[in-house]
């Protein structure tokens, strides 16, 4: 039986949870599963609520992850759950932590899973917070079985993990590629660039060969994680549950920083967001490569209000390397988070649907839009996507991508979006160079951080 009840309901580009059962009947009592058993001790790494099995379980998700709740129901009409729509806290506006502290003043009304689409909330929902023990459940520790969590792509529980113990599981995951348009580069002669260097080149080309066309864009908020994370930027390395390191004057910043100063010049890589009308009327058709995530393919290229691209002509290549290095990194854009309440009355209930909507076939291969989190549901997400013959060329580059996200950008309570978009983006519009901003950026991010309670190096 579901309820539905709404509450400020909201669009994001990802998401994903994870969960396991407990195994053996003589395991239930120590694991806290059983209805009517408690577990102060804490045995899973959180104090636990005295659990009910029959109690019905109430789930939070944004506008996109209605689809996830229903395919569990569809799936399990037997588990009670009450589906509560919310915005996600998209666009970093913080109603999940913010809706959480109500509810430890309270003592009352936590919901028992929750989906958000930022990945930087296990680092408030690890901690305690008033004195009340933290909203997050130790997933690593008997909750999820460990060969589950073991399945998800390398390095995609990341933003989930603290000190060791994970927090959440990913939705799906928003590797970076460099986007193309295969037919268009045909016709004009140009090659595939692999590395930085050669795209920047092949954009001061396309400058003067065919002024109009673009190779990428800066305009969104989320622009130095397309390229200053893939350049190894160290402006946001998290480097404790309360510690960052934020250095920005470096040849990793500065060489990216240049590139998009150069591109910017000189038309190629425009100060516009992709979810404006003005970047569907002025670019559609001329977007000759777009460095960008995963989720870029159906929301930017194969959309028909956006660029809507016809089939046969978008191509994907891997992320790019800076000359001299052997291993290309990338940045990750998004990507959703499920959380299951340490509060929860049912974790049996509340780890299955986790479990459901972050592997299995029903949901995220069948029904959801990104990549997913998971490496086998991935795997057969890439074939569908595949056979339904619209990509130019094999999508085997956004599986390379998936495993090389920098492990030097972290994922700390503030927003690294919202800081650029309010310190970059306004300045770099008003004609200043993103290379001289630089020093800018550096102390708005340490001053956001140590508002935050974080120690800044």
């Amino acid at each position: 039986m579901v309820g539905i009840h709404t509450v400020a309901p909201s669009r994001r580009r990802s998401a994903l949870i994870v969960a396991g059962v407990c195994a053996a009947t003589a395991l239930l009592a120590l694991a806290g599963c059983g209805s009517g058993t408690s577990s102060a001790s804490g045995s899973r790494g959180f104090p636990e609520a005295k659990q009910d099995t029959s109690s019905t379980i109430t789930v939070w998700v944004d506008a996109d992850r209605q689809a996830a709740a229903k395919a569990f129901q569809k799936a399990n009409p037997d588990t009670k759950i009450q589906v509560v729509s919310y915005d996600g806290s998209a666009n970093g506006s913080n109603s999940f932590r913010t809706k959480m502290q109500l509810f430890d003043r309270a003592g009352s009304g936590w919901p028992d899973v929750v989906f958000s689409s930022q990945n930087n909330d296990a680092a408030w929902a690890s901690q305690k917070s008033g004195g009340k023990q933290a909203f997050a459940a130790v997933l690593n520790k008997g909750l999820v079985p460990g060969d589950t969590l073991a399945k998800f792509t390398e390095g995609s529980l990341n933003p989930c993990t603290v000190d060791g113990q994970v927090y959440c599981v990913r939705n799906d995951l928003a590797q970076a590629v460099l986007w193309y348009n295969k037919k268009l580069m045909d016709q004009f002669g140009y090659a595939v660039p692999t590395t930085w260097e050669e795209y920047q080149a092949l954009g001061e080309k396309v400058a003067k060969q065919h002024p109009g066309y673009i190779i990428g864009t800066a305009g969104d908020a989320w622009t130095p994680e397309v390229f200053l994370w893939a350049s190894k930027c160290q402006a946001n390395d998290v480097t404790g549950p309360k510690a960052v390191t934020v250095n920005t004057d470096t040849t990793e910043c500065k060489r990216a920083a240049s590139m998009l100063d150069t591109l910017r010049g000189n038309g190629t890589v425009p100060v516009v967001s992709v979810f404006t009308p003005e970047f569907v009327k002025k670019y559609s058709g001329k977007v000759l490569m777009m460095p960008g995530p995963a989720w870029y393919a159906g929301a930017i290229f194969n959309n028909p209000q956006s660029l809507n691209v016809p089939a046969g002509q978008l191509g994907i290549a891997a992320p790019l390397p800076w000359k001299g290095e052997d291993k290309p990194v990338t940045g990750n854009v998004g990507g959703g988070t499920w959380f299951i309440s340490s509060h929860s009355k049912n974790l049996a209930a509340a780890e299955k649907f986790v479990q459901f909507v972050t592997t299995a076939d029903d949901y995220q291969v069948n029904v959801a839009p990104g990549y997913p989190a998971y490496a086998p549901a991935a795997e057969k997400w890439v074939a569908k996507q595949e056979s339904s013959k619209y990509f130019a060329t094999s999508m085997q580059p956004v599986v390379t991508a998936a495993s090389q996200v920098w492990d030097g950008w972290g994922y700390g309570i503030f927003s690294q979006e919202a800081i650029w978009a309010k310190t970059i983006t306004t300045a770099v519009t008003g004609g200043k160079s993103i290379v001289e901003l630089l020093p800018t950026w550096q102390q708005a991010i340490a001053n956001q951080a140590k508002v935050n309670g974080y120690s800044v190096n």
